[in-house]
C-alpha cells in the first residue's frame, strides 16, 4: 500500500508540474509574441483558463493530505480528547460526502456539456468539466491515506517536501 501511495502522490505532483510548466510556456510565448510581433496566440487565453482550472483539482488533494488549506480548530482544542476526535470524525465524513458530491456533479457536469464546444479550441466543455470528477476522485484517495491519522491525533502527511506544521509557524 505505501509504494501505491507514493506512486499516486508522484504521479499526481508530477502532472501539476507539467500542467504548470505548460501554463507558463505558453503565457510566456504569447506575451513575448504579442510584444514582437505584434500577433498574439489566439488559443492560449483559453488554453491557459483551462490548465488552471485543472490544476486547481488536482492540486486540492495534495494540499489537503498535508493540512494546507485554511481550518478553523478553536472549538476541536478547546475541548477533551474524546470531544475533539468526535469533532473530527464529523469533520472527515463531511469531507467524504462533499467529495463524493463533487464526483457526482462534475459527472453531471460532464454529460450536460459534452456536446457544447469552447469558443476558441472547439473542444467539449465536458474536458474541462471533467476536471471536477478527477479532482474529488483524487481528494477520495489522498484523504483516505491520511483520515485515521487527522481523526485521532490531528496528524497530516509530511515529507522532505513539505511540512503543514512547520509552515504554519511562519
Amino acid at each position: 500500500m505505501k509504494t501505491f501511495e507514493r506512486c499516486f502522490l508522484a504521479a499526481n505532483r508530477w502532472a501539476l508540474i507539467l500542467l504548470l510548466a505548460a501554463m507558463s510556456v505558453i503565457i510566456f510565448t504569447n506575451v513575448v509574441m504579442r510584444y514582437v510581433t505584434h500577433d498574439s496566440l489566439e488559443w492560449a487565453e483559453e488554453v491557459s483558463r483551462h490548465m488552471m482550472i485543472w490544476l486547481t483539482f488536482l492540486g486540492a488533494g495534495p494540499v489537503l493530505r498535508y493540512g494546507g488549506h485554511i481550518a478553523v480548530e478553536n472549538l476541536q482544542d478547546a475541548l477533551p480528547r474524546a470531544g475533539a476526535i468526535a469533532i473530527r470524525a464529523t469533520v472527515a465524513a463531511l469531507l467524504f460526502a462533499f467529495f463524493c458530491f463533487m464526483v457526482w456533479y462534475g459527472w453531471l457536469y460532464m454529460q450536460r456539456t459534452m456536446f457544447q464546444l469552447t469558443a476558441v479550441t472547439q473542444i467539449p466543455f465536458a474536458y474541462i468539466y471533467s476536471a471536477m470528477l478527477i479532482g474529488g476522485v483524487l481528494l477520495i484517495v489522498h484523504f483516505a491515506f491520511i483520515v485515521r491519522g487527522y481523526v485521532l491525533d490531528r496528524r497530516f502527511a509530511c515529507d522532505e517536501h513539505f511540512d503543514a506544521n512547520a509552515s504554519a509557524s511562519l
